[in-house]
């Protein structure tokens, strides 16, 4: 009898949920059990549902590959196979919403990937490394909705990964900022399958990503909050103003920020003070140990060039974030590169460690 605890994909046979079937195979922790997506591939067998468009460079873990995929808009199907469900939905936001609540309200808790329950006053918005006690809130959630063991916890859009640790970090170290500048050159995995148009991307860059700049101005407000009572409410600070552009390269996001502190002159922090923050920098998941999070979360390269999505997208099981060109900035105070996996740290395997991090807290003890 396996210890693992069973797990169901929601939309697992999209790009996302893909991945998440690939990233979970013999995962310590965690075994799927149960698969569901769209009606149209309900009733097959999991392998013969992605057989024309299995994304991912690996075969289809044998694990899963016989499973029969359900409706996922059937709750009850899920019941009995599975103790919690990773949620890669892909449809309207309110469909999502309603339906995400449903396995919550039958005692399933949904761990998502999707956005819709982002701005959910009472649902974690969850990076690990920042703000672990942001699940204090769900509690409160359950008791809001009548929910016995069922509730929804969510990851933030991928775009916001490659810099929100090294800025979480500065604020931790007494270095609070001001106001930043961030223009994100984003990976074309981002759109998902079949995504942008290969004739609008070869050649091209693409300066508009829809919703993503309020995304990336919003969501770092709402991470950074603080729960006061029954809600997440937004911290009052960084301003942000973005840039988001779609780039002809398949995985990795990279952030170009420039920023200042809200501080006077004589307390600003030296670049070397900034490096030792970077390269400092631990989290509740690293002091955990869990198994899908980085050993150093935040890499500091010295090269002019660097990063990269070709040559730093996958370090350290592609959940660092790596930064570079780190140097003053003649309208703020400094600027910097940063990158970040954003299918894994920013999808799939972020979803994971997440994951990963309610069970270490006890969520998923009672199920």
């Amino acid at each position: 009898m396996s210890e693992k605890i069973a797990v169901g994909v929601l939309g697992a046979t999209g790009m996302v949920g893909q991945r998440y079937i690939y990233l979970l195979n013999n995962h310590p922790w965690f075994e799927v059990t149960y698969v569901a997506a769209s009606p149209r591939s309900a009733g097959k067998k999991y392998k013969d549902a992605v057989s024309s468009r299995w994304l991912i460079g690996s075969d289809i873990p044998a694990g899963v590959a016989d499973l029969m995929v359900e409706d996922a808009n059937n709750v009850e199907a899920a019941l009995g196979k599975c103790k919690f469900v990773f949620s890669a939905l892909e449809m309207d936001k309110e469909t999502i919403k309603a339906l995400e609540a449903s396995y919550a309200q039958a005692g399933i808790p949904v761990v998502s990937n999707a956005s819709a329950n982002r701005w959910t006053e009472d649902v974690p918005m969850l990076i690990p490394e920042i703000n672990p006690h942001h699940t204090e809130i769900i509690e409160k959630q359950k008791q809001h909705h009548g929910w016995d063991k069922g509730f929804i916890a969510v990851k933030p859009n991928c775009s916001l990964q490659s810099y929100m640790m090294p800025i979480f970090s500065l604020q931790q170290a007494g270095y609070p900022v001001k106001r930043m500048i961030v223009t994100t050159l984003q990976a074309t995995s981002g759109a998902g399958y079949p995504g942008v148009p290969s004739f609008d991307m070869i050649d091209n860059i693409v300066p508009y990503i829809g919703g993503e700049e309020e995304k990336t101005e919003k969501e770092v407000l709402k991470i950074l909050g603080t729960v006061k009572g029954d809600v997440i409410e937004n911290a009052a600070g960084p301003l942000v103003a973005a840039h988001c552009n779609r780039v002809p390269v398949i995985d990795g996001h990279t952030a170009c920020v420039s920023l200042e502190f809200d501080l006077p002159e004589d307390k600003k922090p030296s670049l070397e003070e900034i490096e030792r923050v970077w390269t400092s920098f631990k989290g509740l998941p690293q002091g955990l140990n869990l198994p899908s999070a980085p050993i150093q979360p935040i890499i500091v390269r010295h090269e002019e060039n660097r990063p990269q999505p070709r040559r730093d997208r996958d370090n350290d099981k592609g959940m660092a974030v790596t930064v570079g060109r780190l140097r003053s900035c003649p309208v703020f105070d400094i600027r910097f590169v940063a990158l970040s996996h954003n299918t894994k740290r920013g999808a799939a395997l972020g979803g994971i460690l997440n994951a990963e991090l309610l069970k270490a807290q006890g969520f998923f003890d009672n199920l």
